[in-house]
């Protein structure tokens, strides 16, 4: 079994996701891979079933019955890689506007320089940011910069959506208690990271917009994160955090 396994959440991806696993497996180290999908209408879960049949064990599913949120998703598929002893849990989308080759480079910043957390960043080095519309652009920038105001997170892209965790960040951390669904998942999960005491790196990736199949951005993840960040910075003050040390 790998060391690593790479945690992909999907609805309606089937233009995406079959090309997606064989990059993921072709990589020189070994990752496995976890579609968590909810009840995808056009196919996805088949196609991910037939994958598995050509790679036993490289290859895995959650079937979920509907649309129950990505924060959701990612929980189920962080429970199911602790139980069965992965030491690298990563976070990833379908749509390749996170590059597969820059897996191994999120790997090596935990496995290789002791990082708890690696976050492919869009903007630790600038705004790397491929065919999004500039309003989308500014939209997301900006909100990275206003959690960072607000929490007092040392991270530049608080959204990013392309993680690699340690195990022990995710034993450490009360999975339960992790409210948001949607963009402010992503920033609970690095504060709540940050505020455990865990090494955090942001490694500087090129975010590419997708090119086949739909966005599940909408207005409400926006409004969840904006709000959300006030509640999570409050809920803050009077919360004790386990420590990662202990």
């Amino acid at each position: 079994m790998s060391d690593s396994v790479i945690i992909i959440p999907t609805y309606n991806e089937k233009e995406n996701i079959e090309r997606m696993i064989r990059t993921l497996l072709a990589l020189e180290h070994p990752f496995d891979v976890l579609v968590v999908d909810d009840g995808s209408p056009d196919g996805t879960a088949a196609i991910v079933k037939e994958l598995i049949r050509e790679n036993p064990g490289r290859v895995h599913i959650i079937e979920r019955s509907g649309k129950l949120g990505l924060g959701t998703a990612y929980i189920a598929g962080f429970k199911w890689a602790i139980e069965r002893k992965y030491d690298y849990i990563f976070e990833m989308d379908a749509d390749f506007s996170h590059n597969p080759d820059d897996v191994p480079l999120l790997y090596a910043a935990c496995a290789n320089e002791g990082y708890d957390l690696s976050i492919g960043s869009r903007y630790v080095t600038g705004v790397n940011v491929v065919n999004w519309p500039m309003g989308r652009v500014l939209m997301s920038y900006f909100a990275s910069k206003y959690v960072r105001f607000i929490t007092r997170l040392p991270v530049c892209d608080t959204t990013a959506g392309f993680n690699c965790y340690r195990r022990k960040v995710l034993e450490t951390i009360d999975l339960d208690s992790i409210r948001f669904k949607g963009y402010a998942f992503q920033i609970e999960m690095k504060f709540t990271t940050y505020k455990c005491g865990f090494k955090i790196k942001e490694v500087p990736v090129i975010f590419v917009n997708r090119v086949l199949g739909t966005s599940k951005m909408s207005g409400g993840i926006f409004s969840e994160a904006f709000f959300g960040v006030m509640k999570l910075k409050i809920s803050s003050w009077f919360r004790k955090y386990p420590k990662a040390d202990a």
